[in-house]
């Protein structure tokens, strides 16, 4: 097998054990040992990138009446094929959108609509952040897609993120267990690295991970305090007593870290550090690792950030990708090698590509199509680069969400 097959065969399979359907099953008996009382019913909402094949599960193994609202990313809802019984709802990724806000309000209103006899199967996946906002009182959508943008731009890692936009909605940090009059059930399918609950798609069926005065001053650490909108300004400076959350019972069904020892057990070595950090602090260390590794295959796990300084396309995934390439000729590392870096949800920013597989000769590649490496990186435009040296990790949308993998392969 060359080495750019082995790469992407390894991915492959750290995306197949990612199947959020197979998770759901296997928690199926767990989720129904409370069932609805008298006169209740199953409510499923699902939210999140794997949305779609986690509710197609969880509808097998329950009657026949229940109903299900199913909020995911367009590229999955325009794929699907509709089922009796489910609304499905397309938000907007990774910038919340219009869509993201009739999702909102959708949720709310099931949520709402739920009494102390109903029985609510939360399914929660990655991208649920910004897929579905209700703003907090005093809040529009506009002023939630400015903070998602200055966090995204700022290389404010995941749960920084989510402890922010926490704060400034009705729908994360516990605000289903708020909405809802039935107990809420949650299964859960984990993107971020530790798999803490309360990360995940900002956790709205898990406790907040900190307060208002904690995200303001966050906001002011990461240097976005001046830029952020006066609303929501004025909403973290308000002072007011923390709500008390209803129990809920919430289980993980996959993980970054399950993928990952997958990869390891189809004969790779799992790398000494994971991903993380921003990718140009990332990609001189996998440089050092190339250099030093014998023959064989490294896999890691997790999710890098991304300090934005330009206008160009591209994702976290694609720039680590091309920052290996250039670091790589940089330092003169010759024999054969490819490098990986994927989305495991088949989509890295706001692009049709999951990453970028790179190997020795893409830079060269790219030089020959008439772009300039280090100039695109200048202006965070990796996918053009990538695309004229047919560098590019093109997937589809794999129905899961378990952050990202990487595969550095030697021969």
């Amino acid at each position: 097998m060359d080495l750019e097959a082995r790469a992407r065969e390894l991915f492959d399979i750290g995306v197949k054990t990612a199947d959020p359907a197979a998770g759901v099953t296997r928690a199926m008996g767990w989720a129904m040992d409370n069932p609805p009382g008298p006169g209740g019913r199953w409510q499923v909402i699902a939210l999140g990138k794997a949305a779609l094949a986690m509710t197609a599960a969880a509808l097998d193994a329950l009657p026949a009446e229940a109903q299900a609202l199913v909020v995911t990313n367009p590229e999955n809802a325009e794929a699907a094929t509709p089922r009796a019984g489910v609304t499905l709802i397309a938000g907007d990724h990774p910038v919340p959108g219009d869509g993201s806000e009739r999702a909102g309000r959708a949720i709310l209103e099931c949520l709402q609509g739920c009494g102390p006899e109903d029985r609510v199967l939360a399914l929660i996946s990655g991208g649920g952040s910004a897929l579905a906002v209700a703003p907090a009182e005093g809040l529009s959508l506009s002023d939630k897609a400015e903070v998602s943008r200055l966090l995204l731009g700022c290389g404010a890692d995941i749960t920084q993120m989510n402890l922010i936009r926490q704060q400034l909605s009705q729908l994360k940090g516990g605000g289903w267990l708020l909405a809802s009059a039935a107990p809420v059930t949650g299964l859960i399918l984990s993107d971020v690295p530790g798999d803490d609950l309360r990360v995940i798609a900002s956790g709205p069926t898990v406790e907040p991970i900190g307060t208002r005065a904690e995200a303001a001053q966050l906001c002011r650490d990461l240097g976005i305090w001046e830029a952020l909108p006066a609303p929501v300004q004025a909403h973290l400076e308000a002072s007011g007593a923390e709500p008390a959350l209803p129990a809920a019972r919430n289980r993980l069904i996959g993980a970054n870290g399950l993928s990952v020892a997958a990869m390891v057990s189809a004969g790779a070595e799992a790398a000494p550090f994971a991903l993380d950090g921003d990718v140009a602090d990332l990609a001189p260390q996998i440089v050092a690792l190339l250099r030093d590794m014998p023959a064989g295959a490294l896999v890691m796990g997790g999710e890098t950030t991304v300090t934005i300084k330009g206008d160009g396309r591209g994702g976290r995934n694609q720039e680590l990708a091309l920052r290996v390439a250039c670091a790589a000729e940089a330092a003169g590392i010759e024999g054969a090698w490819r490098f990986l870096s994927g989305g495991t949800d088949g989509r890295d920013g706001p692009t049709d590509a999951a990453g970028g597989l790179v190997g020795p000769q893409t830079c060269a590649a790219a030089r020959a199509a008439g772009v300039d490496c280090d100039a695109a990186l200048a202006r965070n435009d990796s996918y053009h680069v990538l695309q004229a040296a047919d560098a590019l990790l093109m997937t589809g949308a794999t129905g899961t969400n378990v952050a990202d993998l990487a595969v550095l392969v030697k021969g």
